[in-house]
């Protein structure tokens, strides 16, 4: 299901990568994971969740990465 394309996407992306940013992108790949059941769990729990940028840390050499805050509502 969803881990199984989380993961499949993040071996694809690390073909051209070196050992550094593999693990990186593997890292990634679990975290979401994670973070995808938690909001599932949150959702099944009666709660809504969307995730915004929050922030966007930049490093050197132009790269650059989202990161995110979440918005829960609680219905009634």
């Amino acid at each position: 299901m969803l881990q199984t394309h989380v993961k499949d996407r993040a071996e694809a992306q690390t073909s051209s990568m070196n050992d550094k940013q593999s693990d990186a992108i593997r890292r990634l790949a679990n975290e979401l994971h994670r973070l995808n059941n938690a909001v599932i769990a949150a959702v099944d729990s009666g709660l809504s969740v969307e995730l915004q940028r929050g922030a966007r840390h930049h490093a050197e050499g132009g790269f650059w990465g989202d990161l995110m805050i979440p918005i829960v509502v609680k219905q009634g």
